[in-house]
């Protein structure tokens, strides 16, 4: 993915432009786009920020605060990614870790060699 595309993610949901960011997302990677939510579902309160379901292909947040962080948003993407592309396999929380993480780094420098961050 180019970086201008990943900087326009991360900007969309720190704007709380989650959903466009996520419409995107699916069209680039060519897969369905997931349902958002606010609230985890039962049994997933103790210190998840967000959670995806495969069966309702649904990612779920803890509060409206968190659909403004790109790491969870991006984070449960990756597994909806991953599970589209093959149903038993959800990809490691390492693996969703990185794609956040590349996401994240090419808004940071991008932003450096503006001078607006």
């Amino acid at each position: 993915m180019q970086k201008q595309m990943m900087v326009l993610i991360v900007w969309l949901i720190l704007n709380g432009k989650v959903e466009r960011a996520v419409e995107i997302l699916s069209a680039q990677f060519a897969v369905s786009v997931p349902k958002m939510r606010v609230g985890l579902p039962k049994g997933r309160k103790n210190k998840a920020l967000g959670c995806y379901s495969a069966r309702d292909r649904t990612i779920s947040v803890l509060d409206s605060d968190t659909l403004k962080d790109p790491f969870v948003i991006l984070h449960e993407f990756y597994h909806h990614l991953r599970t589209t592309a093959d149903r038993r396999h959800k990809g490691t929380e390492k693996f969703a870790d990185k794609f956040a993480l590349e996401f994240i780094a090419a808004y940071k420098s991008m932003a450096n060699e503006s001078g607006n961050y």
